[in-house]
């Protein structure tokens, strides 16, 4: 697998192509102006060179006069002026010439400390032969004269055969010298044509490299950097409008590719989170609706209670009553004794019935004080089994129990049997013959887990939404209240702890899961005071007029 690119070495590598094509451009200008600098410094120095040799030639050809060139002389004064002033005239010129001639030199030393003489070898011999053309002829005027002097001599200097040669040499050695500088001039300026095509491929390939690469970088740097950018952007707005199922599909192998990853997998936590966050809230508002309820329903029943359960016990007690003063009339009258004994009977069971409803109410109320002990809870709910064996509804299925654990928790033993019963039974009832219900008993931490399990018929999301309503019931039997659930619903709180309902479905069973802590928590306002409901109503007692004569009868009734 080829090494996946990361976003630095895609930039170091634009950015190396481009100082490369901008070094090129830079190279190839440099070049061409260091070329034109200098040929146009070596055709400075050397034309100031040419200037002076210009001026060095024709003070070297006045050095002899010409025969044709001389005044006519008397010939006396022609006989004596090449002995006496001729030498000294040719010096002053030799002179005069060779000081043009050190002009010269010191500019051609110019010329080489500025390194401006591309060949100055044939240029220092050139100059080394004139200085000793001029020391040549310096001598043999030096000669003339001495021979002049002694008389040996009656011609003129510039007939002097010597002379004339080394004087004709130097005019020659000049006038290579002339061309030496000609030359030179001219390699400069072949050279700086050489550079400047040179240069100008140079900065002719560099300029459309840098056009190649300028447009190939802007692709690149789309692909690599302002695409991603932009899926990036995007994949930031969605989930900011709260769009968390698309995540960035971003492939640049790259830095930018880890960050839409890590983007993708923090989406994604977000997004559970915040699906854990509105199952919570959905959660704690029908619970909050739940717990509005009970404080109405918690109210109300307990001024039902307190209200309806001395009426309750006095046409318990007079139904009693009447029925010992009917003794006489059914011994006279034996064909009624059927009909009055069975509306005695049928007037205190619904009478007891009452009591039995209006205890539950007063029991959910909570008036009473409730104290929590520590208890093994597997023996209470083996308690509560052995007594669900013997019910009708429990024939043909079986109950298995398995505690992992034998857990003792600080709870109300009463309240928790109920609960543990509550659950039993509408287990047993919700399963046909053949059903097993599975009760498990572990402890978590400080909690202690109980969990039902049945295969019974199961329920419907709809119905798990309300199971602990209060008088919500779908039993499948057409009895119960709907306090059952809700009830167990209010100890297990109470408790504080969690009862939790789970089902997959209509006919694919139900879990019901009770966790209640192992520690007791700090008891509710009821257990300390019983006149304050647990929901912060105060109720007022009212004195229970429990008759005991039957005088009392029509007063209780009243």
């Amino acid at each position: 697998m080829a090494r996946r690119w990361r976003l630095r070495n895609k930039l170091l590598l634009g950015l190396s192509l481009v100082v490369g094509s901008v070094a090129l451009l830079l190279s190839g200008t440099v070049q061409g102006l260091t070329s034109y600098v200098s040929t146009m410094n070596t055709a400075d120095s050397k034309l100031a060179e040419l200037l002076l040799l210009d001026d060095l030639k024709p003070a070297v050809s006045a050095v002899i006069a010409p025969t044709d060139v001389q005044p006519r002389l008397p010939s006396v004064l022609a006989d004596q002026l090449p002995r006496a002033d001729e030498p000294r005239l040719t010096r002053e010129r030799l002179g005069r010439a060779r000081e043009v001639f050190e002009e010269y030199k010191k500019r051609f030393q110019d010329t080489l400390a500025r390194k401006r003489d591309p060949d100055p070898y044939i240029d220092s011999h050139l100059i080394q032969d004139i200085d000793k053309s001029f020391d040549k002829i310096a001598e043999a005027i030096d000669s003339f004269s001495r021979s002049a002097d002694v008389g040996f001599n009656t011609g003129t200097l510039s007939s002097n055969l010597d002379l004339k040669r080394e004087h004709d040499r130097l005019l020659r050695l000049i006038d290579e010298l002339r061309i030496e500088i000609a030359n030179d001039m001219y390699r400069r300026i072949t050279e700086s044509r050489r550079h400047y095509r040179q240069s100008l491929w140079t900065v002719s390939g560099a300029t459309a490299l840098a056009l190649l690469l300028l447009f190939t970088l802007l692709y690149l740097f789309s692909s690599w950097v302002f695409t991603p950018l932009k899926q990036l952007q995007a994949g930031v707005n969605r989930v900011a409008e709260g769009n968390f199922s698309q995540p960035i599909d971003l492939k640049s192998g790259d830095e930018l590719e880890e960050l839409a990853t890590a983007f993708n997998d923090m989406t994604h936590r977000l997004h559970d989170i915040y699906l854990d966050l509105e199952r919570q809230v959905n959660e704690r508002s029908r619970q909050l609706v739940r717990s509005e309820r009970m404080v109405s329903v918690g109210f109300l029943a307990a001024g039902v209670a307190h209200e309806i359960n001395n009426p309750l016990a006095s046409i318990a007690f007079c139904s009693e009553a009447l029925q010992g003063r009917l003794n006489d009339y059914i011994r006279r009258n034996p064909q009624e004794s059927e009909v009055i004994a069975k509306y005695l009977s049928m007037i205190q069971q619904e009478a007891f019935r009452c009591k039995e409803i209006t205890s539950k109410l007063l029991e959910f109320s909570r008036v009473g004080e409730r104290r929590r002990e520590p208890t093994n809870l597997a023996e209470l709910i083996q308690s509560v089994l052995e007594i669900a064996q013997h019910l009708q509804n429990c024939r043909g299925k079986r109950i298995i129990f398995q505690p992992y654990t034998h857990v003792t928790a600080g709870v109300n033993a009463q309240d928790i049997k109920s609960v543990v019963l509550n659950l039993v039974v509408n287990s047993l009832d919700s399963m046909d013959d053949g059903g097993v219900l599975t009760i498990t008993l572990v402890q978590r931490g400080p909690v202690a887990e109980m969990v039902f399990a049945d295969t019974g018929c199961g329920m419907p999301p709809d119905v798990l939404d309300n199971i602990f309503e209060p008088f919500f019931t779908k039993n499948r039997t057409g009895k119960g209240t709907g306090l059952g659930l809700f009830i167990s619903h209010q100890i297990v709180d109470q408790h504080g702890g969690q009862i939790e309902a789970r089902s997959p479905g209509s006919n694919q069973g139900s879990t019901f899961t009770v966790r209640v802590p192992i520690q007791p928590v700090q008891a509710a306002a009821t257990d300390a005071n019983p006149d304050i409901l647990p929901f912060g109503t105060v109720v007022k007692k009212k004195a229970v007029a429990a008759p005991q004569t039957e005088d009392g009868l029509g007063h209780a009734a009243a």
